[in-house]
């Protein structure tokens, strides 16, 4: 599967942003999705989760309640929609797909390329 990442941009502080995450294949229902996001000089780190039914989901602490994931596999799209953005929100977010269903970066096989998001305070 193929992933491509967009949707980032400049928002102020309080603002709101929508990711999203488009899969190429037919099998895009097999997989579970994840966000993870990298800031300058820090290590890439988990943001949301999404099984592949989409009935499960899984958020950092640091997102929890202001960040909603959803996916529409008629679609081969996963959606990430980020509210009350903070300054430390800022990085460049990544999506990536994988059998498993979890928050280990590395156990996911798939990734698509970032897309920055950048919260000015």
């Amino acid at each position: 599967v193929q992933l491509q990442a967009f949707g980032g941009g400049l928002v102020q502080a309080g603002g709101s942003l929508r990711l999203s995450c488009a899969a190429s294949g037919p099998t895009f229902s097999s997989y579970a999705v994840g966000w993870f996001r990298q800031a300058p000089g820090k290590e890439r780190e988990f943001v949301v989760a999404i099984s592949r039914s989409g009935r499960n989901t899984y958020y950092a602490d640091s997102v929890k309640g202001r960040f909603t994931i959803s996916r529409d596999n008629a679609k081969n799209t996963v959606n990430l929609q980020m509210n009350s953005l903070k300054p430390e929100d800022t990085a460049v977010y990544y999506c990536a797909a994988d059998v498993t269903y979890g928050s280990n970066q590395y156990e996911y096989d798939y990734w698509g390329q970032g897309t920055q998001v950048t919260v000015s305070s």
